[in-house]
């Protein structure tokens, strides 16, 4: 397992302008070579480089996992087209459409926004092939940058209760911390990219944070 830090354009926060599966890593088209090959080797997989709403605050607008992949609704053709070579492309639709924003997934849960319609949730639940609860962390309905879970564990906001974390166990069916990154900021799907086999965040996650991340998505062994 790989554990690397790394800014996008000067920043820490890679959950904005990235996001990612188990296969696939999805990043702006002008990011630097060099920084996508460090992020693909990193997290061990292939790379599809596209805006998403022709903006590279991608981690925002898209989310996704192993069975396809949830994105605005005012995605372009040409870039759900890119997505499509690796999975199913569904849009969120209403007015609510930054699907990275609003939903915490991996390969067999997902918890969403509350005020996420039925149509859609039940978009998410066929196209990523996940259960569904809607919920908070924190109290923020943004659980997407709330939190940050791969198939291994979950991190979250570091005010989430102990019903939401009750809750969340219950849905993932796995460990669940919390956390902070960036030197204490809360948002810690901000600044996170995980998968399995590798870890990345901002490089102004502290030493202390980046331990509790490691231990908290599985990639400290007991």
């Amino acid at each position: 397992m790989t554990i690397r830090q790394i800014d996008f354009y000067g920043y820490p926060y890679v959950g904005i302008y990235a996001a990612n599966t188990e296969q696939v890593v999805v990043l702006p088209p002008d990011l630097p070579q060099a920084t996508v090959d460090t992020v693909a080797e990193t997290l061990g997989t292939a790379v599809v480089r596209t805006l998403i709403n022709e903006s590279t605050l991608i981690g925002s607008m898209m989310t996704g996992n192993s069975n396809g992949f949830i994105v605005s609704d005012l995605t372009l053709d040409k870039e759900a087209q890119l997505l499509q070579e690796h999975g199913k492309v569904t849009r969120l639709k209403g007015k609510m459409t930054a699907a990275g924003n609003l939903i915490l997934v991996n390969d067999t849960a997902a918890l969403v926004h509350p005020a996420l319609t039925d149509k859609n949730i039940e978009a998410i639940e066929k196209s990523l092939k996940v259960e569904v609860r809607r919920g908070t962390i924190g109290g923020l309905k943004t659980v997407g940058m709330a939190g940050c879970a791969t198939n291994k564990g979950i991190l979250v906001h570091p005010r989430a209760t102990e019903e939401e974390l009750t809750v969340l166990e219950d849905l993932f069916k796995l460990p669940v911390d919390i956390g902070t990154v960036s030197f204490g900021s809360p948002l810690v799907g901000s600044a996170i990219l995980a998968t399995t086999k590798g870890l990345i965040t901002g490089t102004r996650t502290s030493g202390p944070e980046l331990g509790r991340i490691e231990d908290a998505l599985g990639f400290i062994e007991e």
